[in-house]
């Protein structure tokens, strides 16, 4: 099978630290969410988003940035590679906060835009693993008939899109790993590149060559390329050490699962003393690891924030 040509690209979350807040290059993320939304994308603004309020450099776990669109709306854009806890609950956070922080004291509530969410994730999401997009939002039914409800005019404002059917923030999480790698439309084309750090010659999706013009690894100076490549081997490195972290405290449990299991003369005895053990050696594990990870993170000079923000542990420890 002959190999298809494509144009190497710098990582999507390096390209939201370093490329697409300028101006200059909105056009790229306009055409991934076009593609994602099905219709025009013009974005007016960068806001601030929260993981861009400090130092960044030791964050490689996540990255974000929000988008203000000609329209009002604003939507929050992020790259994750690790699973956390409590995954959705801050999502649902960081929506909230950011209807909050951008409506005036004293603005009357026909002012709130509505908030959309878009995770690109390297983990899973879905014990089913039948798709590799999903999409959340709010809606009303009627709870006798289950039918969907139109909502009156007054309740839900004038400016409704095509599609939308309340002010309520939506939420699209996009497992990259899930993605087949089979091309059927132009999201898909966006989903690859994000997914393999890569554009495919034959691709032809609105924005896309801009996305390989502008996020060309081969197109970036000596400097360009070296901290790049400092920033992603830092990455691999946390990446790695957290994720070692969890697996070694998950093999703990199991083990103390098991003698504590073995002490309990009773059927009951073992199956709690089993799941109590799990559970326990697991949480110590992981807490002995990430104490570990932040000695090292100290000494590269990282501080107790960005320390806090890459084991999970509270500032204070």
């Amino acid at each position: 099978m002959t190999k298809k040509t494509a144009r190497k690209i710098i990582t999507f979350d390096w390209a939201i630290k370093t490329v697409l807040r300028d101006k200059a290059n909105f056009d790229v993320l306009e055409g991934f969410l076009s593609a994602l939304f099905q219709r025009p994308i013009s974005i007016l603004d960068m806001l601030e988003s929260e993981t861009n309020r400090v130092d960044e450099s030791a964050k490689y776990n996540r990255v974000d940035l929000l988008a203000k669109l000609d329209s009002g709306e604003s939507i929050l854009v992020e790259m994750q590679y690790l699973s956390e806890t409590a995954y959705l609950k801050r999502l649902a956070y960081g929506t909230a906060k950011t209807i909050v922080e951008h409506l005036k004291l004293g603005e009357p509530y026909t002012n709130v835009k509505k908030v959309y969410s878009i995770s690109l994730l390297y983990f899973d999401v879905s014990r089913d693993g039948d798709d590799y997009i999903y999409h959340g939002r709010t809606e009303f039914a009627g709870f006798h008939t289950h039918n969907p409800v139109t909502l009156k005019k007054s309740l839900v404002g004038d400016e409704i899109r095509v599609g939308e059917s309340n002010i309520f923030p939506e939420y699209y999480l996009i497992p990259l790993a899930s993605f087949p790698n089979v091309i059927r439309d132009d999201l898909d084309q966006w989903v690859w590149a994000f997914k393999n750090n890569e554009v495919l010659d034959e691709f032809t999706a609105p924005g896309i060559d801009a996305l390989k013009e502008k996020l060309d690894y081969l197109k970036m100076n000596e400097r360009e390329k070296r901290e790049y490549d400092t920033f992603m081997d830092y990455a691999r490195s946390a990446w790695g050490m957290i994720d070692n972290a969890r697996r070694e405290g998950r093999e703990e449990g199991k083990k103390e699962g098991r003698e504590e299991g073995k002490k309990e003369g009773r059927e009951e005895g073992k199956k709690e003393g089993r799941e109590e053990g799990k559970k326990e050696g697991r949480e110590e594990g992981a807490r002995q690891k990430a104490r570990e990870i932040a000695l090292v993170l100290e000494r590269q000079g990282l501080s107790s924030e960005q320390i806090a923000k890459a084991t999970g542990m509270p500032v204070a420890e």
